[in-house]
């Protein structure tokens, strides 16, 4: 052997990989497999979910008419947001109303309507008279005491 020359030993670690590669490629394919998102059961919105959500709205809807916004398009825009938000966390499905979940359309309504109620009771400055008075009387109806803070 000359001195310039480097002897090649056999690897045993590279040999088994080149033989072994189909069963290496195994795990590959089964991981996606098992690390697959399953179908998770949504779990319809508490009573403190939905109390933060109204609460949400409301702000939302007094920040827009502090801002000029019509107040229609404002508890539009804040009720929207909390039916998409019911809707995609909880699949439309609020314990208050029972084990059915609501259409998109059915969310849209309540929301907007707790919308309204909420900005009543934070912002009443901000609330069309109009507006006001049927909240009002709305709430007398269902027997909860209106609690305007005047801001």
């Amino acid at each position: 052997m000359r001195d310039h020359e480097t002897v090649r030993l056999p690897n045993p670690l590279a040999s088994l990989i080149r033989r072994s590669r189909r069963l290496l490629a195994a795990p590959l394919l089964v991981m996606p497999l098992l690390l697959a998102p399953t179908a998770v059961q949504a779990a319809p919105a508490t009573p403190a979910e939905m109390g933060l959500y109204t609460r949400i709205a409301a702000v939302n809807a007094c920040i827009s008419r502090s801002a000029g916004v019509e107040f229609d398009k404002a508890v539009g825009i804040a009720g929207e947001t909390i039916a998409q938000l019911i809707l995609g966390q909880h699949k439309g499905l609020i314990q208050q109303v029972g084990p059915k979940a609501l259409t998109i359309e059915e969310l849209r309504k309540g929301s907007i309507n707790s919308a309204v109620i909420g900005a009543y009771e934070i912002c009443p400055k901000q609330v069309p008279p109009e507006v006001a008075k049927k909240v009002q009387e709305a709430l007398k109806a269902s027997g909860t005491k209106p609690a305007p803070k005047g801001k």
